[in-house]
């Protein structure tokens, strides 16, 4: 997961990044508040905290639910570092082919010719 991981968090920005590297390995439960990710980022205000992990829901990398009786939310993470790989890989490949067009279908052609016999059961398994 290690490199999954890095990858997933390097698609986000620095502070986004910090929280959901928190959230994916583990350094805060499987359900948590504003105030345990602060706990681990103590130069960053609760505010900026909160505000980040909100942004981070909309996104739909957390989701966040309203604690009965109280203004706070309860926040888990909504995908795994694979997941978000896979939807943003996917968003990028439709950007590419709405630019390029052809081109660019093309270019992915050429790409998977070059690959190797293992890349290709790899990318079997993944398709399936």
């Amino acid at each position: 997961m290690g490199d999954e991981l890095e990858r997933a968090v390097a698609l986000l920005g620095p502070l986004e990044g910090r929280i959901m590297h928190a959230v994916w390995s583990g350094r805060v439960g499987e359900v948590f508040v504003v105030r345990q990710v602060q706990a681990l980022m103590p130069e960053l205000a609760y505010t900026t905290v909160m505000t980040t992990l909100r942004r981070l829901a909309d996104k739909g990398l957390l989701a966040a639910q309203a604690e009965a009786g109280r203004k706070a939310h309860i926040y888990r993470a909504a995908l795994r570092p694979e997941d978000h790989l896979s939807r943003a890989s996917a968003r990028e490949a439709a950007d590419v082919v709405e630019r390029y067009g052809e081109a660019a279908l093309a270019a992915f052609a050429a790409q998977l010719a070059q690959l190797t016999p293992e890349q290709r059961a790899r990318l079997r398994e993944l398709s399936s």
